[in-house]
């Protein structure tokens, strides 16, 4: 029988820091903290860059590091189809793989039971305002993915192949993947879900966090070569506060649970799920109020800027979302006075750097109207130089965060920024 790992000093865990008392005199779970790795640290709050395929599009590794992001995010769902677990596996995990060598996240494939299964886009809408179901949920002929008890059965975006997911087959890919922090397998409603649906999922998501838990710690204990990975529970629950908290209170039963019977429960949650923008903070902050200060929270696929101070100021560490790459990848940039895109014509002739105040290598080095004319001329260069800048820009404001919940001036921070961001709209 292979040996049974102790945590050390390759586990992970995570230290809290500096609380934001209050926010416009409302009680606050914003805090700082540093999430230790067998890969380094995270110091938190924190932007994580997403590496979909086991790599940020247009950019090497030396590129993200040059922007200041710690730790990136790959889709555990698309590395499973190609090139395979096992490869990754060999290699020595997806760190070593595609060579970061820092910490690294994987999701679990949930996003896919909800993007292949009933929904059109990448991104969830945050609003289903002027919306019908139609817009939202694919028709049944559509769907790629279909979710039973035990798991969801789906179609290969590659080539069409039938291919399962169960809880342990999560586990399974995401242990060789062996990335420092992984999701338990979860399904991802949309807000045009009935209520009765929402239970019945919230529940499903707590069956299929114990199966986790439990094939986890096999896992672990079968892996002893590996460095200790940590797996943090997914809370559900869509707009409503009573299954938010019931999914939040439910995971943390669990995890104390496996800790009683000496296995090892999460070592951080993440807040998933498709949120509407105006209860954004409501939200987070119900489930935060739920979950121990001593782990981390995710939020899952967040990342404009006044929603980044809202998440923060309601307890939330991280944050991964594709949109600052994406839009990088088709000539928009943040800047401190909003976002641009560098293709209209108005950048024919400015020879200003993208955003001199924010810096970084793209402003330091390029001008816009360089950039417009790699849009036009349709050169991968113009989306190599945009997302870095993305990055760059998203860093840097999740490090300005930071700073001022040590410093005592969150609030003043953020009405700066976000004063400044939207002066124009």
């Amino acid at each position: 029988m292979s040996a049974e790992p102790t945590p050390s000093h390759h586990d992970t865990s995570f230290v809290a820091g500096t609380r934001l008392d209050s926010v416009d005199t409302s009680p606050s779970q914003g805090r700082t903290g540093v999430i230790h790795t067998p890969h380094g640290d995270i110091r938190t709050p924190a932007f994580i860059p997403v590496a979909t395929k086991a790599t940020v599009k247009t950019l090497t590794p030396e590129q993200i590091r040059s922007t200041g992001a710690e730790a990136i995010l790959s889709n555990a769902y698309h590395l499973y189809l190609q090139p395979g677990p096992d490869i990754v596996d060999e290699a020595g995990g997806v760190a070593a793989f595609e060579n970061w060598h820092g910490p690294t996240y994987t999701d679990s494939g949930g996003f896919q039971v909800m993007s292949l299964g009933v929904g059109y886009k990448k991104v969830l809408a945050m609003n289903t305002a002027g919306l019908a179901e139609a817009d939202i949920i694919a028709q049944q002929k559509k769907r790629m993915a279909v979710v039973d008890e035990d798991g969801v059965d789906f179609k290969s975006i590659i080539d069409g192949s039938l291919h399962r997911f169960t809880p342990e087959v999560s586990m399974q890919i995401q242990h060789q993947l062996g990335a420092d922090i992984m999701f338990a397998f979860d399904e991802l409603t949309t807000l045009a879900n009935t209520r009765l649906y929402q239970e019945q999922s919230v529940d499903r998501t707590h069956r299929w966090a114990r199966r986790c838990l439990a094939e986890h710690d096999r896992l672990t204990r079968a892996r002893p070569h590996r460095p200790l990975q940590s797996l943090w529970g997914v809370v559900q629950g869509a707009q409503y506060e009573d299954l938010r908290r019931a999914a939040a209170r439910g995971l943390v039963a669990l995890s104390r649970e496996a800790e009683q019977e000496g296995r090892r429960g999460f070592g951080g949650f993440g807040i998933g799920g498709a949120l509407e923008k105006e209860n954004l903070g409501t939200i987070v902050s119900w489930v935060s109020e739920e979950l121990p200060d001593d782990r981390p929270r995710h939020l899952l696929g967040i990342s404009e800027p006044d929603d980044l101070f809202t998440a923060v100021a309601a307890g939330a560490d991280t944050f991964d979302c594709v949109a600052p790459t994406r839009l990088g990848r088709r000539g928009g940039v943040y800047t401190l006075d909003g976002r641009l895109n560098l293709s209209a014509a108005r950048f024919r002739r400015d020879f200003t750097p993208v955003d001199a105040e924010v810096g970084g290598y793209t402003s330091d080095n390029y001008t816009r109207a360089y950039i417009h004319h790699l849009l036009r001329a349709k050169e991968y260069l113009a989306g190599t130089l945009c997302t870095m800048h993305n990055i760059h820009f998203m860093v840097r404001l999740v490090a300005g965060i930071r700073q001022s919940i040590e410093d005592g001036r969150f609030e003043e921070y953020r009405d700066e920024f976000l004063g400044r961001y939207y002066a124009g709209r």
